[in-house]
């Protein structure tokens, strides 16, 4: 595993723009910014609601693409995980957001700014369940 160094303005960039994005889609669209909500939002919402996800989702894939361009981010060398550890992830986090009727973006960054006592749950549980999981795959799994 190669350690990236922690480059705190390219991070301090990357909240202003999140929290901007966020600010904006309720400023102009009176919806959070929850990204699971969003992109589940896709198939069942009526047309002209579908408009703004579609865009809010490809600004997603071409920022990324965008960093990658410009080398603010640098692709991994290889996968992370085998192909069957990704599947069952995004299985559980499909799972957990749906759970938590939100996702870390919903929950973490809107509810948390908004004071939402649900959101501050949601999150400590995203956070302590997402430092046992890395736990349990660093050091119980390889040994």
């Amino acid at each position: 595993m190669t350690i990236v160094p922690f480059d705190w303005v390219a991070s301090l960039l990357g909240g202003a723009l999140i929290g901007s994005a966020a600010v904006a889609l309720m400023a102009l669209n009176g919806r959070i910014a929850g990204i699971s909500g969003i992109v589940g939002g896709l198939s069942s919402a009526a047309s002209s609601d579908r408009v703004w996800r579609i865009l809010f989702f490809c600004g997603l894939v071409v920022g990324v693409a965008a960093a990658a361009t410009l080398g603010v981010i640098a692709p991994p060398s290889a996968a992370p995980a085998s192909l069957f550890a990704v599947v069952i992830a995004a299985i559980l986090v499909g799972v957990g957001t749906g759970l938590a009727s939100g996702c870390t973006s919903g929950h973490g960054v809107c509810g948390l700014s908004r004071g939402s006592p649900r959101s501050l749950v949601a999150t400590l549980t995203f956070m302590v369940c997402g430092a046992i999981a890395v736990y349990v795959v660093r050091h119980v799994l390889q040994k």
